[in-house]
This record gives C-alpha cells, structure tokens and sequence, in this order.
C-alpha cells in the first residue's frame, strides 16, 4: 500500500494555485473583484505583454493596515466571512481567500497599501509565497499590486500561456466586463503604455456600454427594470434588428458578480422566439438583485459557476422582463446602402485617391465587365468613356403621343391602437414588386412588406388569441403515411393536435387519418402540414406543451400563408395592408424573419445626389 504524505506548504500552494490562476486574465479578474470589495470609486489596470510580465492594479479603495498586510499572503485568510452562515449571504465578490496566496505562489508580487488614518503606507514583496521585504511607504490611500514574471518558478505552467496579443484580449475582456457591472466605478485599462479604456464612473450603465462596445452597440440597446418576486431585473438588451451570429456579448450578472447561467440564457433566447432568426443571437448586459441565500456561489473557486435554490422564479424574471421590453419594441428594420467601390492604390501617387468602378452598364451578352481606373474622385458621369459606342444601337424614333393622364392613387387612412394610445396613419399603396412585396409610403418613408412573412405572423397571432381554434372538417379524410419515430412522436401528441384544431387518428401501424384541420390552414397541403408538425414533434420530444404548441402553430401558420408569387389584386393589397398596419406588435415572422423594410426619403435622394 502506498504511503500516505502530508504535502508540504510549497506544494499545497501551487496546487491550489492552479485552480485561481490560469492565466493573467484570472489573476486581474481576482485583484480587481477584491478592489470593487474595497471600496473603490476609480481603478486602473496596466499590463505588459498581454499581462505574463508585468501587471499593476491601482484602487483608491479603503487600503489595509498595516497589521494585517501579511495576512493578504496566507491561505484562507479572508475579510469577508468569518463563519459558515456567513456564506448564506455574501454579497462580496471575493470570499474565499485563496487568490492572493494563490498569485503571490507563483509570481513576484509588491503590494503598496495606505488606510485611512495612517500617516505612512506599507511596503511587502512576495517572490513564489516567500516574503522578500516589508517595510513603509510613501503612497496615497488605497491599494497598489504590481505582479511580475508570472509562472517563472513554474515552467511547465508558462508552456500552455498563448501569444501575448490573445492573453492581452482576454485581460481586456475581463476589464470590460467588470466595467459594466460596475458602471459606478470609474476603470481604466493601459496596455503596453496605451490606454485602451477609460469609463467615466457616473453610475450609468449606458455610458459604460458605450464606452466599453462602442456607439453601435450602445444605440442598438433597449433597457430593462422589471421586478418579480422580490427579485429585479436591470440592465439592456438588444432589439430584435441587431442580432448576432453567437453569444459572446451576452453578460449576466448575479448581484453585479459575472456568472454563467444556462437558466438565464434559455430564458433569453426563449424571450426573443418568434422575433429573432433562427441561428442569431440577442446581446445583453442584465443583473439579478436577489436575496443572496436563495444562490450559492461558492461552487467552483473561479466563482462563475452558480446554483439556484429554484430554477424557475430566475427564468421567469429573465422570461418575463425582456418579453415586456422587445414586445414593446416597434424598430423596422432599415435597409442598408453599403458602399461598393473598390479603392485601388497600386501605381497611384501617394497623394491621389485611385478607384475602380465596374462597367455594367453597357455591357454585351457574354462579355466580361469593362474596368477602368480614375484618379481622383469619379465625376458623376464616370460611366461615359470611348468604350460607349461599341454598345449604342440606332433608335428609330416613333411619333410623339400626347401623355396618359396621371390618375395619382389617394391615400388611406387606418387607426391603430398601441398600449392604450389611438392614432391614425395615412398609407398610399404603391403597389407589388415581384409578385411578393408590398410597398407602401407613410409620410417620408417607403415600407417594402414581405406578403408571406407578414400574412404568416398575422396567422399566428390569430391562432395564440382563440380560446377555442375554429376547424374545417374536411370533405374527404387524408391519410399521412410516416416513419415509425414521427407515428410515434404524434399519437403521443393527439391531444395536442386536437387543441390546435387537427382532428387525427392511427390508420394502420404507421400512418394517420386527418379529418379536419384549422380553419386558418385551408387550402395548405395537408399532408405536407403533418409531416412536418411530427417531425417538430419528434425532434422536441422533451419539451413542455406550450413549446409544442408553438411549433404546431407555427406550421400551420406558414401553410395557411399566401405565398411569394402568388397573384393578389390590388384591393386585396390594400386591405392586406390596413389589417396588418392595425396590428403594430408585428414585426417578425414566427421565424424571426423581418416583416418590413423601410427606407426614408432621404436615403433615397441620397442614392441619387439631392442631398
């Protein structure tokens, strides 16, 4: 049997030392969270190399007195518990009291320390957990931690750091983030000798994100304060417009701690359903204020990781305060005129502007583009060249007729109602393109309307607002022949579909007999209608009923749809239009599709030199 050792302190430290410090990000990360515990109004952090040299963090927190500046290096000494039910309520970032024992064991660390009322500051050097120099200081109040040459007695750890350019990005993620939860804190971020981010410490979120991502992002924020249960919800969320293609600016905070919570991320995604494409991703920047009981965060020492005495109030609150902020939301996706001239620079001077412009204008059938190059700024008429005449024809001209009388089509005049507010908008129908967009012009904007996208949310709406859903029985029954999985998955399920207005039952080992469907997918293939309904219904087996619903509803929403191509008079346009018009909570297909598109007046008269 083998022989059972007691570790010494030296190893024990960088052992544990492994669980906190992973890399320099982790490090800032644990001194800053205990610089927000202090205190702090303002705090800078410098780094060299992407942080494996050279870190310094800076607060004007309440600093440490002298007496208990050793006690910073030992393990498990901490100021912000003192006894185990102390951990039923910790609303500190920093409770456990392993970070700066962790950090001082495998770096070079000197802390310059001042409290309130001590008249000289203190002085200690730590070089791999063994104190190197302790003695006084001249510095303000506050707390200063320079970290140098980390993993240097470690070079099996030092192996696995990345480039100096990706651990920078990480320390800089982490200074972001801290910047938002803690927009009442004024942080400041150098990086090889260059500020990078400086956020004014006002207390306002919204300045914080536009500091930290930008205007861009910022503008494209709605914000969030809902309260359920004793519990609050603050923070911004993006419109359904802006979406991303992944969940990297998703942030969550637990009583302004950075967590990582699958409760709050399904609740989110599960908010924007119905608004949002499928395979984009909304932003956030949202924190929980609860009772700090009903949450334990000490479950993994980089205090991410989180449990909740009960799931369901903490998806709720997430569910139920973004529903009400994007359901509100009446943003039309705008179209975008992005510029596609191709800026040349090989053989220009350095002085001149060189572009390039394609020639399609003139060009013959089976030709290649004719290309040339400009110096300067192209004229207006940059498209007139020498190569014109090979593409002119003879026009023969025809007798000159008297114009057609102009009959200009009249306006239209709809109510809507919106939150307990009544107004009327004045719409012209312009008219269809392509057999599948209306478009209509409201005051100084053209509004391009997807007919299908439009009509299938319409639908949908329909179905979610009947008690009791209207069915049409069908003259002669269909019957569905399916694979074994989806039979299975819909006579599961038959009570279901019964809701939602199908009347369905076994017709041999694998198919079903439809006797009626709803009333709003007359005129839908049937059979398609079912396949795909059991297909929903066999690939979310688990899912809860209103879920099931949903994709029930929203198959039959998009079969019972009119179509891209499908003919439509110009009446029924413009009724399509006054219906949908009067329905301002329609925005997005059930598939997160953008129902309208529009473009103002002066975009257009900029596309054409007026402005």
């Amino acid at each position: 049997m083998a022989k059972i050792n007691v570790l010494s302190k030296d190893v024990y430290q960088l052992i544990a030392a492994g669980e906190v410090v992973e890399r320099p990000s982790s490090i800032v990360k644990e001194m800053i969270e205990n610089s927000v515990d202090a205190g702090a109004t303002s705090i800078t952090v410098e780094i060299k190399n992407g942080g494996s040299t050279y870190i310094r963090i800076t607060d004007d927190g309440c600093g440490i007195e002298r007496s208990e500046v050793r006690k910073v290096f030992v393990s498990h000494a901490t100021s912000k518990i003192a006894e185990k039910d102390d951990l039923n309520s910790i609303l500190t970032l920093g409770f456990r009291g392993e970070a700066m024992a962790s950090i001082a064991a495998v770096s070079k660390v000197e802390l310059l320390t001042k409290a309130e009322g001590e008249d000289v500051g203190t002085r200690c050097v730590v070089h791999g957990g063994e104190e190197i120099a302790f003695d006084d200081a001249g510095c303000p109040k506050g707390t200063t931690i320079a970290v140098r040459d980390i993993f240097y007695n470690t070079p099996a750890r030092m192996k696995f750091l990345k480039k100096d350019v990706t651990e920078g990005n990480a320390v800089a993620g982490v200074v972001d983030r801290m910047a938002i939860s803690h927009p009442e804190i004024s942080f400041r971020f150098i990086r090889d000798g260059k500020q990078t981010l400086i956020t004014s410490g006002n207390g306002d979120l919204k300045s914080a994100i536009y500091s930290v991502f930008g205007k861009e992002v910022a503008s494209s924020l709605v914000e969030v304060d809902y309260t359920y249960e004793n519990m609050r919800l603050t923070g911004f969320v993006s419109t359904p417009t802006a979406s991303r293609k992944s969940r990297a600016m998703q942030f969550f905070f637990i009583n302004k701690r950075l967590v990582k919570s699958a409760t709050a991320m399904a609740a989110l995604e599960q908010a924007y359903k119905n608004s949002i494409m499928v395979g984009r991703f909304p932003m956030c920047m949202l924190n929980i204020e609860l009772n700090p009981a009903l949450v334990d965060v000490n479950v993994h020492p980089a205090k991410i990781e989180v449990r909740f005495a009960n799931e369901k109030p903490i998806f709720d609150l997430v569910y139920y305060g973004v529903k009400s902020v994007i359901e509100a939301d009446r943003t039309v996706r705008e179209a975008d005129f992005t510029p596609k001239l191709e800026v040349i620079c090989e053989g220009a001077a350095k002085s001149e502007k060189t572009y390039s412009a394609k020639l399609d204008f003139f060009k013959k059938k089976n030709d290649a583009p004719v290309q040339q190059v400009f110096t300067s700024k192209p004229s207006r008429d940059f498209w007139v060249s020498e190569k014109a005449e090979d593409y002119r024809t003879d026009v023969t001209e025809e007798p000159k007729k008297e114009p057609e009388p102009v009959v200009e089509k009249q306006t239209e005049k709809v109510t809507v109602t919106d939150e307990d507010k009544t107004e009327e908008i004045r719409f012209r129908l312009i008219g269809e393109a392509f057999k599948t967009y209306l478009i209509v012009e409201i005051e100084n904007e053209l509004y391009f309307i997807d007919k299908h996208a439009a009509h299938e949310r319409m639908n949908y709406e329909r179905f979610r607002a009947q008690s009791t859903v209207e069915t049409q029985i069908l003259l002669t029954p269909v019957a569905v022949n399916l694979s074994k999985d989806e039979f299975e998955a819909l006579c599961d399920n038959l009570d279901l579909m019964e809701k939602c207005g199908f009347e369905a039952e076994p017709f041999g080992e694998s198919a079903v007999l439809v006797r009626s469907i709803p009333s709003l997918a007359v005129g839908s293939d049937v059979k398609d209608m079912i396949l795909e309904i059991a297909q929903k219904l066999l690939e979310h087996k688990t899912d809860i009923e209103p879920e099931k619903i949903d994709w029930i509803y929203h198959s039959a929403s998009c079969r019972g749809a009119v179509k891209a191509g499908d003919n439509t008079t110009p009446e029924e346009q413009k009724l399509f239009v006054r219906k949908l018009l009067s329905m301002p909570n329609i925005r997005f297909c059930p598939h997160g599709r953008p129902v309208f598109i529009k473009i103002s007046k002066y975009d257009i008269e900029k596309q054409f030199g007026r402005v």
